[in-house]
């Protein structure tokens, strides 16, 4: 069977006639006509009924024509893969994000991105705090998207472009602000728990940061755990605003308004690339559209 008969197939049972469809595929009729028969022969089937005018698909050439569909679309996916690599595009490339940032404001350059580069696996892999840097450092990911410290500013082997502000949000729920009616300060929830998120980079090895001297803390790997917990009075703890602005807006999280403690951290976003690293021309791209792209914050809801 060759992908030449499928192709005439698909043609004839498309169109119903011999001569159209070697029309379409610059071929002879008798042509067309031979590679059916032949098709036939090594199927063991009719796949046309010759019996009218046109030449219309029997029911085994019903079921064998979605078969042969699907065939060609392998096919033709296989070229374009090869296409793909030919032409020195990546078969994938990662992308380290803390997780902190919010991603509805690019996801229209993802969606360009990947009407672009169809072929591309592109792996966005969350972060937490110096994770996403250090992702890139190790070469585990082509490019990073994340906060800078004044150390990873000062670091020339780095090539940042700023994208966008982010804030963290001191918050807790009713269930425990109940416990606490006169709450003023941080200190007075030293017995209470501190949700915190720990790093997934090695920098904060040995350090706590945001956490007080003798809190009690319990430790997650994600922001969805973290905001569980707090909600259900578990704790208490930053998050990212875009993750907690509705649950403040419907009243399950409370901005924690202390005098010891800011109510917000606010910092800058930057993606980041190695300027030792050579990148592939889809990493190139996708860093060519983050600098030129414009972040609107205003189309994002809370």
């Amino acid at each position: 069977m060759k992908l030449e008969q499928l192709i005439m197939f698909q043609s004839v049972a498309e169109l119903g006639s011999l001569r159209e469809a070697s029309k379409r595929l610059h071929k002879t009729q008798p042509a067309v006509s031979q590679g059916i028969k032949q098709l036939e022969s090594i199927l063991g089937v009719e796949l046309f009924s010759r019996s009218g005018y046109r030449l219309v698909l029997t029911e085994h050439g019903k079921a064998l024509y979605q078969h042969a569909l699907r065939v060609l679309n392998e096919a033709k996916a296989m070229r374009n893969m090869a296409k793909h690599i030919s032409s020195g595009n990546e078969l994938s490339i990662t992308l380290a994000i803390e997780a902190s940032f919010d991603l509805r404001g690019i996801l229209p350059l993802f969606s360009d991105a990947q009407r672009q580069f169809p072929d591309t696996q592109i792996i966005l892999k969350q972060e937490h705090l110096s994770g996403a840097i250090q992702a890139l450092n190790e070469n585990r990911a082509n490019l990073c998207l994340s906060p800078v410290t004044s150390e990873v500013r000062q670091n020339t082997k780095l090539e940042m472009h700023y994208l966008s502000s982010g804030c963290l949000i001191n918050v807790a729920s009713k269930l425990l602000l109940n416990r606490h009616p006169n709450l003023s300060l941080a200190a007075q929830l030293i017995n209470e728990y501190q949700i915190v998120v720990q790093d997934s980079g090695t920098q904060s090895k040995n350090k706590r940061w945001g956490v007080q001297d003798g809190q009690r803390c319990w430790y997650v790997n994600d922001f969805a755990t973290k905001k569980m917990l707090i909600e259900s009075g578990m704790g208490w703890g930053r998050l990212p605003q875009h993750l907690v602005q509705e649950s403040i807006d419907k009243g399950l999280l409370v901005e924690l308004d202390l005098e010891d403690s800011d109510i917000k951290i606010t910092f800058d976003f930057y993606l980041i690339k190695n300027k030792d690293t050579i990148l592939g021309p889809v990493a190139q791209t996708l860093w060519d559209k983050f600098k030129t792209y414009t972040f609107n914050t205003a189309s994002l809801s809370y």
